[in-house]
């Protein structure tokens, strides 16, 4: 896979939710090492001061759990080598079954360049089972014992009118 391949292609987020940058590599059906760079312009810093302490910088745990489920989900999309992802995948919404054994290792500030790696560990027809970690400059950030993704059809998700 070319390393400055969209990852707009491969993803329906959009600015401001849409939380990886770069695909590194990646291996259909295996694994999956996607860049991040943390800036004092992502959405989370709008209204924290010009002098505010480190401490108060901490990008979200929540975007930072968010940006790996990213990376998983191209992963799941991605079948074959050489392949682009399945058209069918278009009528499909992925859905964040559960998380376990989550654990941050270190706060991420701006100026950090993360590297999200998600490897398939089991999938099931609709579900996808993922496990990682995000390192910063070689250092452990987070790790993820097992994150469950789900696919829906995205009609089976809207209200019925009626």
């Amino acid at each position: 896979m070319n390393a400055s391949y969209e990852v707009e292609r491969l993803l329906p987020h959009r600015f401001p939710l849409l939380l990886v940058d770069r695909v590194l590599d990646l291996v259909p059906g295996e694994s999956i090492t996607a860049a991040k760079a943390v800036t004092r312009n992502e959405q989370c810093y709008r209204k924290v001061g010009a002098h505010t302490a480190d401490a108060c910088l901490e990008y979200p745990r929540a975007l930072l759990i968010e940006s790996w489920g990213q990376t998983a989900g191209i992963l799941a999309t991605w079948h074959t080598p050489g392949q682009e992802p399945d058209a069918g995948d278009a009528d499909r919404v992925m859905l964040l079954g559960g998380l376990t054994g989550v654990t941050f290792h270190r706060p991420v500030l701006p100026g950090d360049v993360l590297h999200h790696r998600a490897r398939l560990s089991r999938a099931l027809s609709d579900t996808v089972i993922f496990e990682g970690e995000t390192v910063c400059d070689g250092e452990l950030v987070m790790s993820v014992e097992r994150m469950v993704m789900a696919f829906r059809p995205a009609g089976g998700l809207l209200p019925s009118a009626g």
